[in-house]
């Protein structure tokens, strides 16, 4: 089982068909958690429970909405970036090795794949995603050319 970094192969054609609004107001994304146990990768196309982390505190089955600024989107020198704020689970006890970004307005489509590296935990405390700057250099999701 392996958890790698990566932007969905299935997300990269569904950009082209019109599949995924980002715009702020548009579709509706979420974060799922996944333990070590996982196999997730850019071949990933849906969200799936397998491997997911189990419910704890507020992380329940699914994981959290990922709320988009105003704005979530932006292009500079070429590359179109988005961001997400940060989304925390409260009371939690999780471990978890790495998320699924998925489009839960597209019949949960796979964006991305966030490998942590290693296992992290919250013990009956507060488990975030700090997402990177929203920079041509950072953004969580870039694309250029």
């Amino acid at each position: 089982m392996a958890i790698t970094q990566a932007i969905a192969n299935s997300f990269k054609k569904e950009l082209l068909e019109g599949q995924h609004e980002f715009q702020f107001g548009g579709d509706k994304f979420k974060l799922a958690l996944y333990t070590s146990s996982a196999t997730l990768n850019s071949a990933t196309t849906s969200f799936t429970t397998t491997a997911e982390a189990p419910n704890s505190g507020t992380y329940a089955s699914g994981g959290g909405a990922l709320v988009q600024p105003n704005p979530s989107t932006s292009v500079a020198s070429g590359v179109a970036i988005v961001d997400f704020n940060d989304v925390s689970f409260t009371g939690a006890t999780i471990t978890a090795r790495g998320a699924l970004i998925y489009n839960t307005s597209a019949t949960n489509k796979a964006v991305a794949v966030l490998d942590f590296t290693a296992d992290k935990i919250s013990t009956d405390g507060t488990f975030t995603i700090i997402f990177p700057a929203f920079t041509t250099s950072a953004a969580i999701l870039r694309i250029s050319g």
